[in-house]
Parts: structure tokens; C-alpha cells; sequence
């Protein structure tokens, strides 16, 4: 099972959209029956630095947010997948202020 970009979790968020709260729900339940099913068989920690809470997500997204000094690994390339799609209202000259 994959969680970065799945594909129902993103079905389910179409559904959301379209107003289909029930349908939207039914889809997500599904996605946490399988996410459950699969915890102790695959490690879906997309972390690749070595952590006490590696693989334990409530305990490393609550860190995370009481000290709110910065994300946890897991959700940096969403937020930068984020951040690039900004960026290109101003045709990535932000990146350039950055770098000076």
C-alpha cells in the first residue's frame, strides 16, 4: 500500500469536491481499513533519516507540531510541491531572492 498520492484517498477527495460527502467518507473508510491491514507489515515511514519515532506517525506529527519549528520529513515534498505551484505565480523568482 502506497499513502503518498493514493489513488483512492484522491478519489475520495473528488468526491468531497463534487459534494458526495457520503461517498467521500465510504472511500476514505476503506483507505483506513487497508492502511490498518497493512501497519506491522510495511514500514510506510517515508523518512530515510534514523529516528527514535521513525514509522510512528501520531507521536512525530505531535512533536512536530508542539515545537512548530519545522515539518516532519513525511510532508516536505507535499508542501514543496505546494510552494513550487506558487512560485510560478511570480515565474519562480522567489527561488532567486533565496539563493542571494
Amino acid at each position: 500500500m502506497i499513502i503518498d498520492n493514493n489513488p483512492k484517498e484522491k478519489e475520495a477527495m473528488k468526491a468531497f469536491y463534487k459534494g458526495d460527502r457520503s461517498l467521500g467518507h465510504k472511500i476514505q473508510d476503506e483507505f483506513v481499513e487497508e492502511l490498518r491491514a497493512s501497519l506491522g507489515k510495511t514500514d510506510h515511514c517515508s523518512c530515510q533519516k534514523a529516528c527514535k519515532y521513525h514509522g510512528k506517525c501520531i507521536e512525530c506529527v505531535a512533536i512536530h507540531r508542539a515545537h512548530r519549528e519545522h515539518l516532519p520529513n513525511c510532508f516536505r515534498s507535499m508542501v514543496n510541491e505546494r510552494i513550487e505551484k506558487l512560485s510560478e505565480l511570480t515565474e519562480h523568482t522567489a527561488l532567486e531572492q533565496i539563493e542571494k
